[in-house]
């Protein structure tokens, strides 16, 4: 095996070799690996509005931008500059809270699925089979939900990205006016992000009821 191959597949034993070794920690002290999902599916689904307020927040300050009439024009700049880099903060933010949710839920649906074959009953056996489906099933519609919203972030981003870096070199009024045919690009992008981080927030909040209830 090449090591260019082989250095990548060695990081990700090393990661999930952490990860076995802090649940296995976690565990000792009485936190099992449901209340760790439980834990990070609020922090994704917390961080995932967080980056939704964030990026309405960008489109107000873009169509500030594009409605400035004289003034501080590198002001304004320097504002919509930091507001995007905020909401590239976000974005990150965001992409991390979902691998961190894939990670435990690995653990954990592994584990539930070990200690299933392990019941002497039929009847008790059966009743977590099922529980473990539906469970699984909802996660399935958690992931799709948070990561279309996800998906939705980067084009969002792309033309305020554009903008920024078009805007570093040509600060002037004229420049300024041409924005405006971005508007409706932005605002369209960003109301739907929002609507999707809408849907992943409430398949969030079912996801965890129902863990909690089992």
């Amino acid at each position: 095996m090449k090591i260019k191959t082989l250095v990548p597949i060695l990081v990700l034993i090393g990661i999930a070799g952490c990860s076995t070794l802090y649940f296995a920690g976690m565990e000792k002290i009485g936190i099992q690996k449901r209340e760790i999902m439980v834990d990070r599916v609020k922090a994704a689904r917390d961080t995932q509005k967080e980056a939704k307020e964030q990026f309405v927040n960008a489109l107000e300050q873009f169509k500030s931008v594009v409605a400035v009439q004289g003034g501080d024009l590198e002001k304004k700049y320097n504002q919509l500059s930091a507001t995007l880099e905020r909401s590239e903060a976000e974005a990150e933010a965001v992409r991390s809270r979902i691998k961190s949710v894939e990670e435990v839920s690995t653990a954990l649906f592994a584990e539930w699925k070990k200690e299933i074959a392990q019941y002497n009953s039929e009847t008790l056996r059966r009743s977590s089979q099922q529980k473990y489906d539906a469970a699984e099933e909802k996660y399935a519609q958690l992931m799709k939900a948070m990561k279309k919203a996800e998906s939705r972030m980067e084009p969002a981003l792309v033309p305020l990205r554009d903008q920024v870096l078009y805007l570093k070199h040509n600060l002037n009024a004229k420049a300024i006016a041409g924005l405006s045919d971005e508007v409706v690009t932005v605002e369209t992008r960003v109301d739907k992000l929002v609507a999707d981080i809408e849907a992943a927030v409430a398949e969030a909040d079912e996801f965890i009821s129902q863990l909690q209830e089992e």
